[in-house]
């Protein structure tokens, strides 16, 4: 395996990770800001008001995206898999 072969391996994963990982981190991100907003408003620090919200949102992030994000890993996967041989010439 040559060192180009290695960054393209490492590059194509993380763009994997940052495409499946992105739109749920994002979610999290703008609820919480938005339930940040809120405590800050009403002054009110209840650790539940801000976990709860996002364990919602993820959850429908989750089942909205999930066929999405499932078929991109098992085709990622399956890429990996059969780009083995090459890669361990």
């Amino acid at each position: 395996m040559t060192e180009q072969t290695a960054l393209d391996l490492a590059r194509q994963a993380l763009l994997v990770a940052l495409a499946l990982g992105g739109p749920g981190l994002a979610a999290i991100l703008i609820v919480g800001i938005i339930v940040s907003v809120f405590q800050a408003m009403t002054q009110i620090n209840e650790m539940t008001l801000s976990f709860i919200p996002k364990a919602i949102v993820l959850g429908g992030i989750l089942v909205v995206l999930g066929p999405w994000m499932l078929q991109t890993m098992v085709s990622y996967t399956i890429t990996m898999l059969s780009s083995l041989p090459m890669v361990a010439r």
